[in-house]
C-alpha cells in the first residue's frame, strides 16, 4: 500500500525548477568542503511530528487528515512504520527519530507496553535491512503520562523513578538493537513550577544519579551511541533543571557526567531560553559539547515553543557556521524537530515542508562554507582582538599578569582608543553572501 501515491521521489533540480516536489537548493552528492552535502547535512525525520502528531491544540481539535487515521492500537502502529519508510525513501533521508510512546501504544501495565514496543520494533528492524535510512537516535517519554506530572528522574515519588528508569533501560536495548548513532534525555518534566513543594538540592542529585545509571547501563550492554542531553528552559515546567547549554554544562561538571555526555541543541529551546540559536551552537562547540541538532524555529510574536520548519537563511547559516567551524556533527545530525502548522492538514504538507527546512540548510551551507573559506569573520575578530597578542595582552593570556603589573601598566596609560565593531557592517557582508550564493546556485 502507498500511503503517499501523489509523490513521487523528491530530486534536487535546482532553482529553476517549477516543481514543487523537487529540491532547489539541497543537491545530497553535491561537494562541499570535502565531504557532500549529505554527510554535513545528516538530515532526520522526527517521527512524532511527522507521524503522530494531529494538529490538535489548546484551543482545537486535530485537523490533520492521514491515510492512516482511521485504525488504531497497534494496527495504527504498524501502518505508521510503513507510511514513515515510505516518505523516508521518497525524501532519501538518512535518518529519522522516535520516543518510545511514538512508535508503540501504552498498554496498561508496563509488560504490556514492553509487549507493544518489542513488535513495533521487530517490523522497524525488517524495514531498516532494506532501507538506507538509519536511527539517528532514540528516546523514552517520560512526560506525557499522568504519572509524571510532578517528573520522572526529579519526582518526588521513587516508584516513578524506578519506572523511569525502567524506560529509559528499555530505549537503550531498543537504540542497541536498531544501531542507534545517539540516545537522548529530554528532561521534559525535570524541573519544578513552585519551590514551596520543592527539594531542589534531592531532585537535582537524583537526576545525575538517573543519569550515571544509564551511563553504566549503557556501557554493561555495549551501546556505543552518544548519549545527549536536550536542553530547554521552560515548558512544560516553569523552571527545568536543563534551562541551556551552559546550566546543563555546570550540572554536568558538578556531577562529573560532562566525559559521558554532549549536548542535542534545539533553535526554539534556544530562542526560548532568551539567545539565538547561534549562541547554544557556539557555546556546546566551544566546550567540544556539540553532539546534534534538533532543526526548527520558533515565533518571536508567540511564547512557547511552535516547533515550526526552518525557513530563516539567516540562522540557518549562522548554524552551518558553527557546524563547519565544530567540523560536523559526528554521529549526530539535523533532526527536524518541527511539525506542519495546523492549517496544513493535507499529507503531502509533510513532503513539502521537509523540502522547505532541507533547502535552507542546503543554502546555509553554501554561505557558511564561503564565509569560512574567506575568512570574513575570522579576519576581523583576530585583528579587533589583536592587543592580546603582544605586550600586556600577552603577559595576560600567557599567566604572566598580575594585578600589580597590570596597575602599573594602567598608570602608564593616557587615552585607550576603542576600535568599533562594526555590527552593521558585518551584517552587510552576510547579506552580500547570501545574496550572492543564491544567485549562483
Amino acid at each position: 500500500m502507498s500511503y503517499f501515491e501523489k509523490v513521487n521521489k523528491v530530486e534536487f533540480e535546482g532553482p529553476q525548477s517549477t516543481n514543487n516536489f523537487s529540491f532547489k537548493y539541497y543537491d545530497p552528492e553535491k561537494v562541499v568542503n570535502g565531504k557532500t552535502m549529505r554527510d554535513w547535512l545528516r538530515f532526520s525525520v522526527a517521527y512524532w511530528h511527522t507521524f503522530t502528531a494531529d494538529g490538535s491544540d489548546p484551543f482545537g481539535a486535530g485537523t490533520m487528515i492521514r491515510p492512516w487515521g482511521h485504525l488504531t492500537g497497534l494496527d495504527l502502529a504498524k501502518a505508521r512504520v510503513e507510511a514513515a519508510f515510505e516518505l523516508f525513501e521518497k525524501l532519501d533521508v538518512p535518518y529519522f527519530c522516535f520516543h518510545d510512546v511514538d512508535i508503540a501504544p501504552e498498554g496498561s501495565n508496563l509488560k504490556e507496553t514492553y509487549a507493544n514496543l518489542d513488535i513495533i520494533v521487530a517490523q522497524i528492524r525488517d524495514y531498516m535491512k532494506t532501507s538506507k535510512t538509519k536511527l539517528l537516535w532514540n528516546t523514552a517519554n517520560l512526560f506525557t503520562h499522568p504519572r509524571y506530572v510532578h517528573g520522572a528522574a526529579t519526582s518526588n515519588h521513587a516508584d516513578v523513578f524506578a519506572y523511569s528508569a525502567a524506560r529509559v533501560k528499555k530505549g537503550l536495548e531498543i537504540g542497541k538493537e536498531l544501531g542507534a548513532g545517539n540516545y537522548v534525555f529530554w528532561g521534559g518534566r525535570e524541573g519544578y513550577d513552585t519551590l514551596l513543594n520543592t527539594d531542589m538540592k534531592l531532585e537535582q542529585e537524583n537526576y545525575a544519579r538517573f543519569l550515571q545509571m544509564a551511563v553504566d547501563y549503557a556501557k554493561e550492554i555495549g551501546f556505543d551511541g552518544q548519549l545527549l542531553i536536550e536542553p530547554k528552559p521552560k515548558e512544560p515546567t516553569k523552571h527545568q533543571y536543563d534551562f541551556n547549554v551552559a546550566t546543563s554544562l555546570s550540572f554536568l561538571q558538578k556531577y562529573d557526567l560532562a566525559p559521558h555526555f554532549k549536548f542535542n541543541v534545539e533553535a526554539n529551546h534556544a530562542t526560548l531560553a532568551g539567545h539565538s540559536f547561534q549562541h547554544e551552537l557556539r557555546v556546546a562547540r566551544i566546550n567540544g559539547m556539540l553532539g546534534s541538532v534538533d532543526a526548527n524555529q520558533g515565533d518571536q510574536l508567540i511564547g512557547w515553543d511552535t516547533d515550526e520548519f526552518p525557513t530563516d537563511l539567516y540562522s540557518t547559516t549562522l548554524a552551518m557556521y558553527e557546524i563547519l567551524k565544530n567540523g560536523g556533527l559526528g554521529k549526530g545530525g539535523l533532526n527536524f524537530d518541527a511539525k506542519v502548522r495546523r492549517g496544513s492538514f493535507d499529507p503531502n504538507d509533510l513532503f513539502l515542508a521537509h523540502i522547505a527546512g532541507m533547502d535552507s540548510f542546503a543554502v546555509g551551507l553554501l554561505v557558511a562554507s564561503q564565509l569560512i573559506q574567506d575568512r570574513v569573520f575570522d579576519d576581523f575578530i583576530v585583528n579587533r582582538y589583536k592587543s592580546y597578542t603582544e605586550g600586556i595582552g600577552l603577559d595576560i593570556v600567557e599567566g604572566r599578569a598580575d594585578f600589580h603589573t597590570l596597575e602599573s601598566h594602567a598608570l602608564t596609560l593616557s587615552q585607550i582608543p576603542n576600535e568599533s565593531g562594526r555590527e552593521e557592517h558585518l551584517k552587510s557582508i552576510l547579506n552580500q553572501y547570501l545574496l550572492k550564493t543564491l544567485t549562483e546556485v
